[in-house]
């Protein structure tokens, strides 16, 4: 067996290859494209023996995985942060990281994480883009309130891109360039609510043939859209082995700093995807009204007093939706709290 450790960058893929008693067989490079790896592997295929490599996850180290998964070789996808604590070093570069890599192969030491398949993959792209176009959006509206703002002009109507807040956007009368960029941003605020709209159909179609979408929307706050979102983020629950492993998975859990006596525990971790997060905390916002968790969310509140108390229990309650979504999909079951009456499980 031989152990290869994989340090990919922009235009190059360092290789350190070790044996079985961990002393240097090859080292070299390759372009990281469909070309360079197949030459790499032609390479170490001359050798005639079977390939362990591990890649720190970045962007593009699925690519290689898959690629050299393809010409037979065993490629595990390591989490960065954890290789960082498992072999910190005073000299860092793409040598010693491929060398670290190898190394981590060969002691079978690599912190591998869990590689969804393509169709989750792709619920995952159809999810996250949707957001990247509504971000977008958002970002264009604000700038339109920004040019009112800045011009002294009131904005008298609730929506300023509805019906009659679009007339009142016709009759502004600013300055240029500021009226060619409000133009143009209306522009392509209609071209994005199309693609979204379109993206949006998409997602009802495949959500209702998912087996956790239905499921999900009975919970409070969760839509189908929503539904859609965290359903294809945790992708299997089976590869959570309790409620906590899926909540500490979404990032909302504080850090913890234990040193003997001491335990302190610090901001948010904020590891993980980044679109579960988002969508539990958007879920959050209608869940806190909702009978189940609204006087936790009132005292929670209340305690910790107006500044940081609304957001603290926000997240309190994402994390409350967590530990349900867990017991929702491993029980193949819809959302019903504890001693809830048929009314607030419904």
């Amino acid at each position: 067996m031989l152990y290869a450790g994989l340090d990919l960058s922009r235009k190059r893929l360092d290789v350190r290859l070790l044996d079985a008693s961990g002393a240097t067989v090859l080292e070299t490079t390759a372009p990281p494209d469909v070309d360079g790896l197949r030459g790499l592997t032609r390479r170490i295929g001359r050798l005639d023996d079977e390939v362990l490599a591990a890649i720190e996850s970045m962007n593009g180290a699925r690519f290689v995985h898959d690629e050299l998964e393809r010409a037979g070789w065993s490629v595990e996808i390591a989490d960065a942060l954890k290789v960082k604590g498992l072999a910190p070093l005073a000299c860092k570069t793409d040598r010693i990281d491929a060398w670290v890599l190898a190394e981590l192969a060969r002691r079978d030491l690599v912190p591998a994480i869990w590689l969804p398949d393509p169709r989750v993959r792709a619920e995952r792209e159809r999810a996250r883009f949707r957001l990247h176009l509504v971000r977008h959006r958002s970002s264009l509206k604000h700038r339109i309130h920004a040019v009112l703002l800045a011009h002294g002009r009131p904005c008298p109507v609730s929506d300023l891109f509805g019906v009659a807040g679009r007339e009142l956007l016709e009759r502004l009368d600013v300055p240029e360039p500021w009226r060619t960029n409000v133009e143009a941003s209306l522009r392509m605020l209609d071209h994005l609510a199309d693609e979204i709209s379109s993206i949006e159909a998409d997602l009802r179609r495949l959500g209702a043939d998912h087996p956790y979408v239905p499921i999900l929307t009975t919970a409070p706050g969760i839509a189908w859209i929503l539904g859609f979102t965290i359903a294809a983020e945790i992708g299997d629950i089976s590869r959570f082995a309790a409620a906590d492993k899926l909540v500490g998975y979404t990032g909302l859990c504080a850090r913890v700093y234990q040193s003997g006596e001491s335990d302190r525990r610090g901001p948010l971790s904020k590891q993980g995807p980044k679109c579960l997060r988002w969508a539990l905390l958007e879920a959050s916002t209608h869940a806190c009204r909702h009978p189940v968790y609204r006087d936790r969310y009132q005292h929670t509140k209340r305690r910790l007093g107006k500044h940081r108390g609304p957001k603290v229990a926000q997240i309190d309650i994402a994390r409350r939706l967590g530990h349900a979504i867990w017991w929702m999909l491993s029980r193949n079951q819809p959302f019903a709290p504890r001693g809830a009456t048929q009314s607030l499980a419904a």
